[in-house]
């Protein structure tokens, strides 16, 4: 697949508003967009975990640049970690601790107020307490950003179900040393669960249905 240059200009143009991505993380999140936009795949985008808006900001801006009608929701607590379950210990990620990585709602607004873009639709809340009627009834993509198994494990348990066929599902953190709860609540899912092809490229694993 050939990159829409447009990506590129993207990411030449516009700064990262925090350290918890990478230029090269956002390149491939948003490569994916151009192949659910490019197979006209139905549904919605979706972000579980936005944090400051990042990697928010990027979708939006690809999306502008398509000239999309699709919707775009984010999901997030606002209120930083959760508790640690067993399956997320790590020698190597001792600085993720509960309410680490807060940011509000209201900072995430402000960025996007900032940039003149759109705002998505924000839903604030733990995703344990996300229902499946709070997510869109169709979803073509979505970027799954919890850092841990519960949050990572509920996220595909409320997107799953809503995927189209040939969509595509992002989990970050899943060869991060650090944050292991997030590789093996994917794992764990997959091997239940069925789809088309399975990705690791940087810290992401790319899922297709």
């Amino acid at each position: 697949m050939k990159t829409d240059p447009s990506i590129q200009e993207l990411l030449k143009r516009f700064n990262l508003i925090s350290d918890q991505v990478s230029k090269d993380e956002i390149k491939i999140i948003l490569e994916q967009l151009q192949v659910i936009h490019d197979q006209k795949i139905e549904g919605a985008v979706v972000e579980l975990g936005c944090y400051l808006g990042t990697t928010s900001l990027f979708i939006s801006r690809y999306l502008k640049a398509r000239s999309s009608t699709k919707q775009y929701h984010v999901y997030d607590s606002f209120a930083g970690l959760p508790e640690k379950d067993v399956s997320d210990q790590s020698v190597a990620g001792d600085q993720f601790k509960a309410g680490e990585l807060k940011a509000s709602k209201a900072a995430f607004i402000t960025h996007f107020k900032k940039a003149g873009l759109p705002l998505p639709v924000i839903h604030k809340g733990w995703f344990s307490d996300l229902k499946e009627s709070d997510l869109p009834p169709v979803i073509a993509l979505a970027f799954l950003d919890g850092d841990f198994y519960d949050s990572i494990a509920d996220s595909l348990r409320l997107v799953w179900p809503k995927l189209s066929r040939g969509a595509v599902v992002l989990v970050d953190d899943y060869q991060n040393e650090a944050l292991p709860g997030a590789a093996r609540a994917v794992n764990e899912w997959l091997r239940n669960h069925s789809y088309i092809s399975l990705q690791t490229t940087k810290s992401l694993v790319i899922i297709k249905v």
